[in-house]
């Protein structure tokens, strides 16, 4: 009987050396904030692994850092692609040609003409009404215009300039989460400044939860949430054009830019949520989402299987709305 006895003792310790821990990671990485939970029975720290992951997108795709591939290709300096940029690129021109050119990554100039950018050119710090500068930004921005060629980005013209900001944290995203799955870890929910992917469940079964925020007054207005939902093996992301603006004259402009106008929109909707497969493809389409707005985004987005949205916009009364896709319901 005593045997027996330490044998379960023996079996309650194993299983109770099973459990797995909760670990949770947070910081400040490209601009904004990172934070990765994830539950793993040996209670590994990745950091390292996060790190390199970080480190190794931007000196790939961060217009931020000055010796980046995608600065040194802006520059029009002779630089071999990483398979990063690669990847940026192939699904950008995909969200580009889903589209219609309403998504585009050669924005570049016109997000830097209208004060976005790093760099700000004299007439981006003011909107010019006859709208000439920006005409002739629109001539360089066209993504049927570059492509890649041994190895390179070839461009039409060697003025265009490639922006993956619409896509690059959603990549970030689910880069970490293949770096976790290869460690064996199957539950966790990254989230890299506001992008999300959620994977599996808690230990209690329940699923992670994520919340939208309510469309705020100003960039600096206090968050709350407007919406909580439940996720699992999904990525969603919000773009909206209440936080990210300029303002010129008194009038504020939308960092949401119209690749075929060369303006900011200008419509009522305020806010875009998308659920999908992966965080790139949310992120990509909750912009496309902004720049459509939600009856043309919506044509899209109900084409596309396992894709739900949200939208949050302001009726013909002033009064804030909401309307999501039939699935978005259950979540």
């Amino acid at each position: 009987m005593r045997k027996y006895g330490i044998a379960l003792l023996l079996l309650v310790v194993a299983a109770c050396a099973r459990q797995p821990q909760k670990m949770h990671l947070e910081g400040l990485v490209q601009g904004s904030y990172y934070a990765i939970t994830y539950y793993d029975e040996q209670g590994r720290d990745f950091k390292k692994g996060f790190d390199s992951i970080f480190h190794a997108i931007d000196m790939s795709v961060n217009l931020w850092v000055d010796s980046s591939i995608i600065c040194k290709v802006n520059r029009n300096e002779d630089v071999i692609l990483d398979d990063i940029f690669i990847d940026n690129f192939n699904i950008a021109q995909q969200a580009a040609e889903l589209s219609g050119g309403s998504f585009d990554p050669t924005i570049g100039p016109l997000v830097e003409a209208w004060g976005f950018g790093k760099w700000r050119t004299e007439n981006g710090e003011r909107r010019t009404e006859n709208g000439k500068w920006v005409d002739s930004l629109r001539g360089l921005v066209d993504y049927r215009k570059v492509w890649i060629e041994d190895g390179r980005l070839m461009k039409g013209n060697p003025a265009m300039r490639l922006d993956f900001n619409a896509i690059a944290q959603g990549y970030t995203t689910d880069l970490i989460g293949s770096y976790l799955e290869s460690q064996g870890v199957e539950n966790y929910i990254v989230d890299v400044g506001g992008e999300v992917y959620a994977r599996g469940c808690k230990p209690d079964g329940s699923s992670w939860i994520v919340g939208i925020e309510k469309p705020s007054a100003d960039w600096d207005s206090e968050r709350v949430v407007q919406q909580r939902v439940e996720l699992r093996d999904k990525g969603i992301v919000t773009s909206g054009s209440y936080r990210k603006y300029v303002e010129r004259d008194g009038k504020r402009f939308s960092h949401s830019i119209d690749p075929t106008t060369g303006y900011p929109v200008e419509h009522s909707l305020l806010s875009a949520t998308v659920i999908a497969e992966t965080a790139v493809w949310a992120d990509a389409l909750a912009s496309i989402c902004m720049v459509m707005g939600m009856e043309k985004s919506l044509e899209i987005i109900n084409g596309l299987d396992g894709v739900e949205a949200y939208y949050i916009f302001v009726n013909d009364q002033g009064a804030l709305e909401t309307y999501s896709t039939a699935g978005f319901h259950p979540l």
